[in-house]
């Protein structure tokens, strides 16, 4: 189960999850059947019978966590140089605003540590640290309301499309006049 932050599991989750798993290996060694042991333990039968595999062999530390199934892409080390990277702002890596957007930032860790992650990926990790989107909380003071509205007025109904008149049709795409 993973977090909306993209955090992983915290540390009780994780101490009941292991919990969990030694129980099953004393349920294995007392001889009960993997659709009992997930019933009791309200979990899935493939779990129990994935655990069951690694407990043969291996007995109680077959069962035992090995941690995340796989390490970062970019290192703490590797993510403090990220953020000096990030506060020194888009203009000091060429962009004409002031605005990081992810696939800014997905371009910046390509060219600084020549890593290709994705967008989920990389927003997963700014998550991780402590950091947010952000949204400007109020208008631009350049905003220029009289230009916006004339716009409004006199533009874009030319660009807006014109809606369908409503009217007789058919039903068949094929033959329209089929009625």
């Amino acid at each position: 189960m993973r977090y909306p932050q993209g955090g992983g599991l915290t540390a009780e989750r994780q101490a009941f999850r292991e919990r969990i798993r030694m129980e099953a290996a004393a349920m294995f060694a007392a001889g009960w059947g993997s659709t009992d042991i997930a019933k009791e333990l309200r979990v899935s039968i493939r779990s129990v019978q994935r655990w069951r595999r690694a407990w043969k062999p291996a007995g109680r530390n077959g069962v035992r966590s090995r941690g995340p199934a796989s390490r970062p892409k970019l290192s703490d080390a590797l993510f403090a140089v990220l953020e000096e990277e990030l506060a020194r702002g888009p203009v000091a890596h060429g962009w004409s605003d002031q605005r990081w957007t992810l696939a800014r930032i997905k371009t910046l860790i390509g060219r600084r540590f020549h890593k290709s992650m994705t967008l989920s990926g990389i927003s997963q990790m700014l998550r991780r640290h402590g950091w947010s989107h952000q949204v400007p909380a109020r208008r631009a003071v350049e905003r220029d309301e009289a230009a916006v509205a004339g716009w409004m007025k006199d533009v874009w109904p030319h660009v807006e499309t014109p809606r369908r008149r409503s009217g007789p049709g058919s039903s068949s795409r094929t033959k329209p006049d089929s009625r």
